[in-house]
């Protein structure tokens, strides 16, 4: 991200509280940032949008650093996947308005693939972070899944009133407890004889298809890529 690009956004976090992820916002913010527009939308071709889209990866880029920085290895493992979800809110628990309105805008039809794909980044930086090196079908059941787990949080998160979100930490909680058990029930699987061809089967069906490795991450569930 570019010096322009951080100062636009650091401008925005005083517009979209009130005005949205909306041309206003960026706008404004591109006066406050003193970037010339043509440079801005350069940066930003959808304005606000692109903008919305930068302020999700900026903490992602965050909750990556946090991760590496961080000694995990005293935990238990579903410990450190709710650690990661709980940094990657505190990181932005002082821009809560602004990932309100961001939910609001990728709820829209027409951004529901940016939201999906940036929901999808922030799973794949958390089990990257904790030192994830499938490359198997769970490389998307692992990332899908706490896709899912992420999204109800933050959900749950931009409602709770609770002192320090404790409610919160505890929805969290029971999510991955819900997770766990799945986890659980796909060892029994492997694990049956009788099932046990079933989840090869799997297997070899994933091992043909390639793990999105890119910047980008541009394949999402659902989608593959043939063996060359």
């Amino acid at each position: 991200m570019t010096d322009m690009s951080d100062a636009i956004l650091d401008a925005a976090r005083m517009h979209v509280p009130f005005d949205g992820w909306t041309e206003a916002s960026f706008v404004a913010a591109v006066a406050d940032a003193g970037v010339p527009m043509a440079d801005a939308r350069t940066l930003f071709p959808r304005g606000a949008v692109d903008l919305a889209v930068a302020f999700h990866r900026r903490g992602d880029q965050a909750l990556a650093k946090a991760l590496s920085a961080t000694d995990l290895s005293a935990l238990r493992f579903r410990e450190r996947v709710a650690h990661a979800v709980k940094v990657r809110l505190d990181l932005v628990e002082d821009d809560k308005e602004a990932v309100r309105r961001g939910a609001t805008l990728f709820a829209l039809p027409v951004y529901a693939a940016d939201g999906a794909r940036l929901v999808w980044e922030t799973a794949d930086v958390i089990w990257t972070g904790l030192g994830d090196g499938s490359r198997d079908l769970n490389w998307y059941t692992k990332r899908a899944t706490l896709a899912g787990v992420y999204s109800a949080t933050v959900l749950y998160w931009l409602g709770d009133q609770t002192e320090g979100h404790t409610a919160t930490w505890a929805f969290l909680d029971r999510r991955i407890g819900d997770v766990m058990r799945i986890e659980e029930m796909k060892s029994k699987v492997r694990s049956n004889a009788l099932l046990k061809p079933f989840a090869a089967g799997l297997d070899r069906f994933a091992a043909s298809v390639r793990a999105p490795r890119g910047a980008g991450h541009d394949d999402l569930p659902g989608r593959w890529t043939p063996p060359a």
